[in-house]
């Protein structure tokens, strides 16, 4: 079962990592990422799937970023269902 993850990316953190749980502008929970990289040329992109991949225990390739590449607001595309996912990333 594969779930949707959102998350809203901080690029050129000074400290990176996963935060908290929010409430995104559309009223859905989104995970708060930091990334040290900046968003050119996907790099902070390829960043938050390698943070999350390393958070959730997966391969790289089973993370995909379904909506929002160019944006901070993302939505990415996880082989875990819901419970898995926020019990590994401690929520």
């Amino acid at each position: 079962m594969t779930s949707i993850l959102a998350v809203r990316v901080t690029p050129r953190s000074a400290k990176p990592g996963i935060g908290s749980w929010r409430t995104g502008p559309d009223g859905r929970d989104e995970l708060e990422v930091r990334v040290a990289e900046a968003p050119t040329d996907g790099a902070a992109n390829d960043a938050v799937v390698r943070l999350l991949a390393k958070a959730l225990g997966l391969p790289k390739s089973q993370i995909l970023i379904v909506a929002g590449a160019n944006s901070r607001h993302k939505r990415l595309r996880t082989p875990l269902a819901e419970p898995a996912l926020r019990s590994r990333l401690g929520a």
